[in-house]
């Protein structure tokens, strides 16, 4: 039961977003250009960052329903989503992501956990300065969603087919704010 009264059956900051409007369209905002704005890292590798944080962060509705979308979006390779999830270091995911993930690991952790060495780290397997800068506002952005979720103890489906549905719409959509409470996110 959440800690504040908002709408029962609307699960996850769904239900937070539309508690708070004037708060809810400016992180939408946020999390669509994060997302799926202009970027070199794929929409797939972008939603792992944000599954792999909320997973390390134990927030079941961020890491399950982002999880949902990666796989959606990775097609006939989805099942990356869950090697790394289980175990990032010994997962099929490139070289690159790995380093970016370990970067967003270190944000999870605490931001100036971050060093030199990660970041060149990064930029010998490819990534770019955007690519980081991407990276670690996704993870700390994720940071903030999870407190967020959690803290106020907002609706927690159970139902992996609910947070594939999830899924799809959040790729199929985009991140679009709505005072409709139905699927809109």
């Amino acid at each position: 039961m959440a800690h504040i009264k908002i709408k029962k059956d609307i699960p996850g900051i769904r239900s937070l977003v539309n508690f708070r409007p004037e708060t809810g369209k400016p992180l939408y905002a946020l999390v669509q250009s994060l997302l799926r704005g202009v970027s070199s890292l794929t929409e797939a590798e972008r939603e792992l960052i944000a599954a792999y944080v909320s997973n390390r962060n134990d927030c079941t509705f961020c890491a399950s329903s982002h999880a949902a979308a990666a796989r959606y979006v990775y097609g006939e390779d989805k099942y990356l989503v869950d090697q790394v999830l289980e175990d990032m270091q010994q997962s099929a995911i490139g070289d690159k992501m790995k380093a970016l993930l370990r970067i967003a690991g270190k944000v999870q952790l605490l931001g100036n956990k971050v060093l030199p060495e990660d970041i060149d780290a990064a930029r010998a397997v490819g990534a770019d300065d955007r690519e980081i800068h991407d990276t670690v506002l996704i993870a700390a952005t994720f940071c903030m969603f999870n407190r967020y979720v959690d803290g106020l103890a907002s609706l927690t489906p159970k139902s992996k087919k609910t947070y594939e549905t999830m899924g799809r719409h959040m790729v199929d959509n985009g991140y679009i704010f709505s005072y409709k409470v139905g699927m809109e996110l």
